[in-house]
């Protein structure tokens, strides 16, 4: 059985939380918008990237780092926002911390300093006592499973070919979480340029249903 403390970390990552992260799309309305992703094969690649050598590896070892009970979370937030390839990409972490610091801190009556996602969600979890491969496998999922949802409306795809994608990448997220577990500060890094750059023709989009 799941102990209260999983369960409370599965509430703070639910869609139901309010981060708002639906209303960011991480670059992918531009890659839509370009034609880049048609179909599921399509978005596996691009969402496989992006968590193996983009955001995804990048936010789960400073999760990892700033689940530590005496992590410097201000520190990691420095070092979280120094990593951010653009504008947006600053916007969407800050922005989503920033809302998962004042409810959790609101639900826990504990005074949580708005930080990006990663290390907003590591500082508030760390009385949970779990381990950290485990909040980050959960962090992954909810991150791949957004943008996952955002393609089956907007590819369009359906419902089955969208959780068909994300289902496939579940073992890629298990193992990226019990590297970024082990892994130091020297290990961060990214090369998910093609992304990376969707990110930044998204800021100059005329028309944009998502704010990143």
């Amino acid at each position: 059985m799941l102990s209260p403390a999983h369960l409370r970390l599965i509430q703070w990552l639910s869609p139901a939380f309010p981060t708002g992260a639906f209303a960011y799309s991480h670059g992918l309305e531009r890659e839509i918008a370009l034609g880049t992703i048609t179909d599921a094969a399509t978005l596996e690649t691009w969402l496989s990237n992006i968590l193996c050598f983009g955001a995804g590896w990048q936010d789960a070892v400073l999760l990892c780092h700033a689940l530590h009970p005496e992590a410097d979370a201000d520190a990691l937030d420095v070092l979280g926002r120094a990593l951010q390839p653009s504008a947006e990409r600053l916007q969407e972490s800050a922005e989503q911390g920033a809302a998962l610091s004042r409810t959790v801190g609101a639900l826990t009556e504990r005074d949580l300093a708005s930080r990006l996602l990663p290390v907003a969600l590591g500082h508030a979890a760390v009385p949970l006592g779990l381990p950290a491969a485990s909040v980050a496998a959960l962090y992954l999922q909810g991150f791949a499973a957004n943008l996952c949802t955002i393609a089956i409306r907007h590819v369009p795809l359906g419902q089955t070919e969208g959780q068909g994608v994300l289902a496939r990448l579940l073992p890629t997220i298990h193992t990226l979480a019990t590297r970024a577990a082990a892994a130091s500060l020297d290990d961060l890094g990214g090369c998910a340029l093609a992304s990376d750059l969707a990110a930044l023709q998204h800021e100059t989009m005329e028309v944009r249903i998502f704010r990143t």
